[in-house]
């Protein structure tokens, strides 16, 4: 199963739904299994230095598979991998970042958010995933 445009563009109107009714302006980007673009959308307000966060997040979470923040924890001081967040050509190890995934659970590709505080960029993430559906 691939990642269509269909679901691409409902992860992101979902997003974009949760961050309007927290009145947060994000970016949100959706990528493939492979890592590349797939869809990507500013909201009007949004910061622009959070369009390449949005997208580095998206990217970290479909490299391996799990939620930016888990990666982080490989990455604190004392933690299992430290420097890991500079390989790949920088990731983006904070909360935001969500793989998807198929009810197969193969990988679909991930979804990142950027623009609000860690905990809303998470919150607006967890609800275009959420909305996935096949």
């Amino acid at each position: 199963m691939a990642l269509t445009s269909l679901h691409a563009q409902t992860v992101i109107a979902a997003g974009e739904n949760r961050a309007t009714e927290i009145g947060v302006p994000i970016n949100i980007s959706v990528l493939d299994a492979a890592a590349h673009l797939k869809a990507f959308s500013r909201m009007d307000g949004a910061l622009l230095g959070s369009i390449d966060i949005a997208i580095g997040k998206a990217k970290t979470a479909a490299l391996f598979g799990m939620a930016t923040e888990a990666i982080g924890e490989f990455c604190k001081p004392g933690g299992t991998s430290p420097g890991l967040e500079q390989t790949n050509g920088g990731l983006v190890v904070f909360a935001g970042g969500i793989p998807l995934f198929a009810p197969d659970g193969s990988l679909l590709g991930a979804v990142g958010v950027s623009g609000g505080a860690v905990a809303q960029d998470r919150e607006v993430a967890e609800a275009a995933v959420a909305a996935l559906s096949y």
